[in-house]
């Protein structure tokens, strides 16, 4: 292949893969303008981006919009299969657990997002906390406050420019300062709660799970709801639970 059809060829595959993206929590469907806007598009790219999708069975079209399909778990199981970290994670995951009563995740940092890449969950009715693909803001989560706590504190500052720091409740801190320092308390103090801040009747408390070099390669996190524990109830009593399952981990990396 020349150089220019390989650039060619790479530019259109960066384009489907920005299409793709476009699609998350929040987004079950688009329309063309939608997809052109948000991927950076000009309508004709996207146009063509998304009936090549659509040919390839990644997305349906109804009417004007268009909706991810199943064909698309295939690219996240693909890196899930890949990894050995969630399947390291996940008998340890079971067992705090077992020992907390509520949801245990793992998450780790994609830009300025988290992605939950494991999970275990009690067996009730109504269970709380992300699922595994989930992906969560990293600056007002807990997981994400202990993963950019990981990097140098000029990089957790870089990773956050340019993002919109809007509340999702009345309780999420958006002034840019207020930001950073509870990224930096995470740092110190090892671990990060969110009081409600993602959503009304969410708490959560995260921990760093790090490699043998002691770089924080992922974060372990509990969530449960006000109606179960407070806050610091949810610090007292789940916190050094999830802490030595964090330790267990890390020792099998």
């Amino acid at each position: 292949m020349a150089d220019g059809e390989r650039r060619e060829a790479m530019a259109g595959l960066a384009k489907g893969l920005a299409i793709l993206e476009c699609f998350g929590a929040g987004t079950a469907q688009l329309t063309l303008a939608e997809a052109a806007r948000r991927a950076g598009l000009s309508r004709p790219a996207a146009r063509r981006c998304l009936l090549t999708l659509l040919e390839l069975g990644y997305v349906a079209q109804d009417g004007r919009h268009f909706t991810p399909q199943p064909r698309m778990l295939r690219l996240g199981y693909a890196f899930l299969s890949a990894t050995p970290l969630p399947r390291l994670a996940q008998p340890v995951l079971e067992a705090v657990q077992a020992a907390t009563g509520e949801a245990v995740s793992l998450a780790i940092l994609d830009g300025a997002e988290t992605v939950f890449v494991a999970r275990a969950a009690p067996q009730r009715m109504v269970s709380v906390g992300p699922g595994v693909g989930s992906r969560l803001p990293a600056w007002c989560s807990a997981t994400g406050r202990v993963l950019l706590s990981g990097l140098p504190a000029e990089a957790a500052a870089a990773r956050l420019q340019g993002i919109e720091f809007r509340a999702l409740t009345l309780r999420t801190a958006v002034a840019p300062a207020a930001v950073l320092a509870r990224i930096e308390e995470a740092r110190q103090s090892g671990f990060a709660l969110c009081d409600e801040e993602l959503e009304l009747g969410l708490l959560s408390a995260a921990v760093p799970v790090r490699d043998l070099s002691g770089a924080v390669v992922a974060a372990m996190a509990v969530s449960t709801a006000p109606s179960r524990r407070s806050l610091a109830e949810l610090g007292r009593d789940l916190l050094p639970l999830v802490l030595e399952g964090a330790a267990r981990l890390s020792a099998r990396l």
